[in-house]
């Protein structure tokens, strides 16, 4: 079940200050209980002690109590105050009692012993109805001829009953008022915590495709929902960077795919037009079986970096030896090399041995030897090298065409990146712009990275970094 964040912290503070209050008025009541025993226990013994010292000045042995002369209704007022006095012999027989008393205080077997042997012994005690505080006091101490004799002193518990009473039931008064105090006060802390939160749940749900650079404003000057408003921001400006580019990708895609598409469509039109010979419909169907080619080689480098988006390519690693992957490659693209009067160079390192998927490899080595003969002018060298170095596979191909340009390096691995007019000039130039952008994405499922780069003596230089051992996560995915 749901429950409201405001009435959990609520409810929690409220418990915990109930709790605490209750411990604090237990104590109280316990603190002052025996506050009050202490000081009453002080006055029995006080009592105790005069009047022993009153039995004992009687004359020829006789024994009285020193006794206040109090009328009935006197005596009634002042009742709680009374202090009733007894005296008991050693086998339980009474020999003396206050004058105010109608009958014998409780006595006990066992005290009345302990006391005869000079022990002070305490007890609380019924009589007559209300329970009073006892004191057994042994008389030996004021003579011999006491030695058998006990004298009990009893004071009301009324009074200290009724002051623990009063003050318990202030203390849960106020234990109630303050919870529910604690209950309203932490209600109203709580939503004016979860206020700004409302504020930003609001103007998150505004947010729409088209306004996502609007960002969040709501409490972003309050420190402690600074860093709350400050990563959704963030996310919504990686979301809207995601947005733009599928938006581009996609209207960049439908562009390539409507290019051969319409040079199908225009050259069928044109040969239904009326009959042809076999020649013209060979030439046709030539020119149509290119486009086909080229439509094939577009859609395929979509569905390959639509699964890399996805996050569902997971490269087949095996331990191979990447020279031997590359000059493969190399040996496939010579013809066209020496085709354009390019001079192709490979340089292997026999040691560069690693772990990675063979297929996409080969795939990385075949873009970016394929782009540097695009931009290679007649007569111009590419460069391709292979090796292992600080536990990674190097693959480099530089070319001596006209370089990057002024533009940033990064950029050329973006998907339909179009090379400026200065590196287009005099080159092959014309592919789907996916090349580059692939070679990135398998660099990276490969856990490693593509970088590119200007030359000091003209030319560019495109460099694939791949770790001699993918990790763990990677080797589980393949």
């Amino acid at each position: 079940m749901t429950r409201s964040f405001r009435f959990q912290l609520a409810l929690r503070a409220t418990i915990v200050a109930a709790v605490g209050l209750a411990a604090l008025s237990a104590v109280t009541v316990i603190t002052l209980k025996a506050l009050l025993d202490r000081e009453l226990n002080s006055s029995i013994l006080n009592v105790a002690s005069i009047q022993a010292a009153s039995l004992a000045d009687g004359p020829g042995g006789a024994m009285h109590f020193h006794e206040w002369e109090l009328s009935a209704d006197e005596a009634a007022s002042v009742r709680d105050l009374i202090r009733y006095a007894q005296v008991w012999s050693d086998d339980g027989r009474s020999l003396l009692r206050s004058q105010y008393m109608t009958s014998d205080l409780p006595t006990d077997s066992d005290a009345l012993v302990l006391a005869s042997a000079g022990e002070l012994v305490w007890a609380e005690q019924e009589f007559e109805g209300s329970s009073v505080r006892t004191l057994f006091y042994p008389l030996e101490r004021m003579g011999a001829q006491h030695e058998a004799h006990v004298l009990q002193v009893a004071a009301p518990l009324g009074a200290r009953d009724e002051m623990l009473g009063r003050a318990g039931y202030f203390l849960v008064l106020l234990t109630v008022v303050l919870a529910g105090a604690t209950f309203a006060g932490s209600w109203w802390l709580a939503s004016s915590a979860v206020r700004p939160i409302h504020a930003v749940i609001d103007q998150a749900e505004e947010i729409r495709a088209g306004s996502l650079g609007r960002g969040i404003q709501a409490y972003a000057d309050t420190v402690e929902y600074r860093r709350l408003v400050e990563v959704l921001n963030t996310m919504l400006a990686r979301i809207q960077s995601a947005f733009e580019t599928q938006r581009r990708f996609a209207a960049d895609a439908s562009h390539e795919l409507r290019s051969p598409l319409t040079a199908m469509r225009g050259e069928i039109e044109i040969a239904l037009r009326r009959d042809r010979d076999q020649d013209e419909y060979r030439r046709v169907l030539r020119s149509t079986l290119e486009e086909v080619v080229r439509l094939t080689s577009i859609t395929e480098d979509l569905l390959t970096l639509a699964r890399s988006d996805a996050g569902a390519m997971h490269p087949r690693l095996e331990s191979a030896d990447a020279a031997a992957v590359v000059l493969s490659i190399a040996e496939r693209l010579r013809p066209r090399a020496v085709a354009k009067g390019v001079s192709l160079k490979v340089d292997a390192d026999k040691a560069a041995v690693a772990v990675f998927d063979t297929g996409l490899l080969g795939q990385v080595a075949w873009n970016l030897m394929d782009n540097a003969l695009k931009f290679t002018p007649t007569g111009g060298r590419v460069e391709v090298s292979i090796v292992e170095k600080n536990g990674s596979v190097v693959l480099t191909v530089k070319d001596s065409g006209p370089g990057l340009g002024e533009i940033e390096p990064a950029t050329v691995f973006e998907r339909f990146y179009r090379a400026d007019s200065a590196r287009s000039h005099g080159s092959e130039a014309g592919g789907t712009g996916l090349g580059l952008a692939i070679v990135k994405a398998v660099a990276e499922a490969h856990g490693g990275r593509a970088t590119a780069e200007n030359l000091p003596e003209g030319g560019a230089r495109f460099s694939v970094h791949l770790p001699s051992a993918p990790s763990i996560e990677q080797a589980d995915d393949s």
